[in-house]
């Protein structure tokens, strides 16, 4: 019989640098969702942050990195619950030259606190591209956990179907995408012509990647202020699911901050791969389609 996991998707609010708050909240969501009975808690991207690269304060802060990750190691097992928390981004030094690189790290915590992985964000939105260094060539790893074989991408990483396939092919049964995705990243003309295509972009991609993988999809953006009748946040976190698409009734059809704790029945993903046989046709040997690197995607795990 397929497992049932329960998950907490946390629309977190993150107030711009200022990192133990935002921490703080984060925890008491978490400690929330572990009363809850959920298995794993999942944040957004840049939560203790926000994105405010050039303010003068970011790199220092970004330094804490570690401090940060190791607080939510130690909470993970005190609370008995795995945690993704969103992105961290990491400052690093190179020792020989002195030269800075900031990374946008996302991590796999069990609930022991151990660090069962971690995707350093490969597709980089444009304006983040003079701050952030890529993992570029990279591959995608898939990641062993309590919850089964997991796969981590970061927000951008939402609009290339081949990191999915990468990771599908490699095993992945579900796919966190820790998010700071704004309605703003529209262009004028596209904003002009729908002030909320962005929100468009998700729900349609979401729900287009979780059927066309035969995977579940745990996506966790970034929520406005509480009460914020127009905001700029995207918001719109959920589960989704071949069948059914979004689950999450307190967080797909919102900007605001809050928490969906979602029953995940692993059930709709194998019945949608034998429906379906994506996973099947990929690893067939006479499988006509080449990896735009020019290789075929493994097909050990499939």
């Amino acid at each position: 019989m397929a497992p049932i996991y329960k998950i907490a998707i946390i629309q977190l609010h993150p107030k711009p640098l200022q990192i133990e708050t935002n921490y703080a909240k984060a925890a008491r969501f978490i400690r929330d969702a572990a009363s809850k009975e959920a298995q794993l808690a999942v944040l957004p991207e840049y939560h203790l942050t926000n994105w405010v690269p050039d303010d003068p304060q970011a790199s220092n802060i970004y330094g804490q990195w570690e401090i940060y990750l190791n607080k939510y190691r130690a909470l993970a097992k005190e609370q008995n619950i795995c945690i993704v928390p969103g992105t961290i981004i990491e400052r690093h030094e190179d020792p020989k030259t002195n030269e800075q690189s900031f990374l946008n790290v996302a991590y796999f915590i069990d609930n022991k606190g151990e660090i069962l992985g971690r995707y350093q964000k490969k597709n980089l939105w444009h304006p983040e591209r003079p701050y952030l260094t890529s993992s570029t060539h990279t591959p995608h790893e898939v990641i062993q956990t309590p919850l089964g074989p997991v796969g981590l991408l970061i927000c951008w990483d939402l609009a290339f179907p081949e990191a999915f396939r990468e990771l599908i092919t490699a095993g992945a049964k579900i796919i966190i995408i820790p998010t700071f995705w704004t309605l703003s990243n529209c262009s004028p003309y596209g904003l002009s012509v729908n002030p909320r295509s962005e929100a468009l972009f998700l729900e349609s991609t979401i729900t287009s990647r979780t059927f066309e993988n035969t995977c579940a999809v745990v996506f966790v953006n970034a929520g406005g202020p509480v009460g914020s009748a127009n905001s700029n946040y995207a918001g719109l976190s959920r589960v989704a699911v071949p069948f059914l698409g979004a689950l999450g009734d307190e967080s797909k059809d919102t900007h605001e901050e809050g928490m969906s704790v979602v029953d995940l029945d692993m059930r709709h993903v194998e019945e949608a791969e034998a429906n379906y046989k994506i996973r099947e046709d990929l690893g067939r040997e006479d499988w006509h389609y080449v990896h735009p690197r020019g290789q075929k995607l493994g097909r050990e795990k499939l």
